[in-house]
């Protein structure tokens, strides 16, 4: 079901279906809660799922030139007060990782389990700040152009092809998404923490999920961050966009790591 409430002056959409304990989906930079829709069917068979529009992205409103990832926490912390949720397991894709690890951090009582799909812990290296800077600049020039690359991008090579319908799909989810709103995510990942340490002692569990062809997140890099912690690791071929990509393979992981 189809909800909206407001957070800081701005309207925020999200779903809330099934009944049982909650799950929260925090979806990706240039995309929106709709990315989500073959897991919800599945999940709210067993449990209360909540998918949100995070700030300045789908139906969801900006509230500034700069969404930090503490202020996305703070905006789902607020829509899960008002559902009278208290704990809940949070599913974070990419940006929505980030803020699933902001979230736990900031609320730490209220986090049963995190999964960060195609995701990481680590800050942005002085590299990967360089290419947010760019990015800004590129959206500021060229929005649809920035948008369509992007978005092709986060597919492996071999894929592409056989999703070109799905691609298709996702760009035209991404061009809803407002320059300001592109923007003030870019400038948010740039500055946000580090948050390696919570894979070391975070008191609940946490499932890493990524993609051993992601050209956005280095596999080998992001793998070595679990090393000697507790963070269970599952890794699948293709890209970034496991949902689309992978989707039977991610379900089957997510729901048994959930039902642990």
């Amino acid at each position: 079901m189809e909800k909206f409430t407001t957070y800081k002056g701005a309207k925020i959409r999200y779903t809330d279906n099934g009944k049982g304990s909650a799950v929260v989906l925090l979806h990706g930079f240039l995309e929106n809660l709709t990315m989500w829709d073959a897991l919800v069917e599945e999940l709210s068979k067993k449990y209360r799922v909540f998918a949100i529009d995070l700030l300045g992205h789908g139906q969801t409103e900006n509230i500034g030139y700069v969404h930090t990832m503490e202020d996305q926490a703070d905006m789902v912390y607020s829509v899960l007060s008002e559902n009278k949720i208290r704990k809940a397991c949070f599913i974070g894709h990419s940006m929505g990782g980030y803020i699933a690890l902001a979230f736990a951090e900031g609320y730490p009582d209220n986090v049963k389990k995190i999964v960060l799909l195609n995701s990481t812990a680590k800050a942005d290296s002085a590299e990967r700040k360089l290419n947010r800077d760019r990015a800004i600049t590129a959206v500021k020039q060229n929005y649809s152009n920035f948008v369509s690359l992007s978005i092709t991008n986060l597919f492996s090579e071999k894929n592409r092809e056989g999703l070109t319908a799905e691609i298709a799909q996702v760009k035209k989810q991404a061009l809803q998404t407002s320059v300001q709103g592109i923007i003030a995510s870019l400038e948010g990942m740039k500055i946000r923490n580090d948050r390696e340490v919570m894979l070391h002692f975070a008191p609940y569990p946490i499932l890493l999920i990524l993609g051993t062809e992601d050209t956005v997140l280095n596999y080998e890099e992001n793998k070595s961050q679990v090393e000697n912690t507790e963070t269970e690791l599952v890794s699948l071929n293709g890209g970034h966009m496991s949902h689309l990509e992978n989707t039977k393979e991610l379900v089957h992981h997510i729901t048994t790591f959930l039902k642990k």
